[in-house]
């Protein structure tokens, strides 16, 4: 593990996003797929569609802002270790993209927000999280803690 005391690397901020763009592929998604499959929401996991302007597929798009949250929230449980570390990883992860999205980016849309909507994104957003914590444990140390 890089050592906490002095700031990240580019390679650890790169890393941090890589890991957060997989952890939307696999864990954020993983979860909706869950979801999905117990018919508790309507949109399938791995959306494909087109999202404008420029035509990404959603879950790619979706994917580059698991990228760019991966920093951020890396560079705040990047000091704890054991127990600490995890739980920060599952609370940062679920606390912050949520609140952004249901304050920021549904209101923008037009997506109707209710509690539904905010404790499944607490869910997917924590297991996004987990899925980053475990990229970064896989990356910086090769094995896990």
């Amino acid at each position: 593990m890089p050592d906490a005391q002095h700031p990240p690397s580019w390679k650890e901020w790169l890393q941090a996003f890589i890991g957060g763009f997989i952890a939307t592929l696999l864990f954020h998604q993983g979860i909706v797929a869950l979801f999905w499959l117990a018919g508790l929401i309507p949109a399938a996991p791995w959306n494909m569609g087109p999202v404008p302007p420029f035509g990404i597929p959603k879950v790619l798009s979706l994917a580059f802002w698991g990228g760019v949250w991966g920093p951020p929230i890396w560079w705040l449980i990047r000091r704890w270790r054991g127990l600490r570390h995890w739980l920060g990883a599952l609370i940062a992860g679920a606390i912050g993209p949520t609140l952004v999205a249901m304050l920021v980016v549904f209101p923008l849309k037009g997506l109707n927000v209710d509690a539904n909507t905010v404790v499944g994104g607490l869910i997917v957003n924590g297991a996004w999280g987990l899925g980053l914590a475990v990229w970064m444990q896989l990356v910086f140390t090769r094995k896990m803690v």
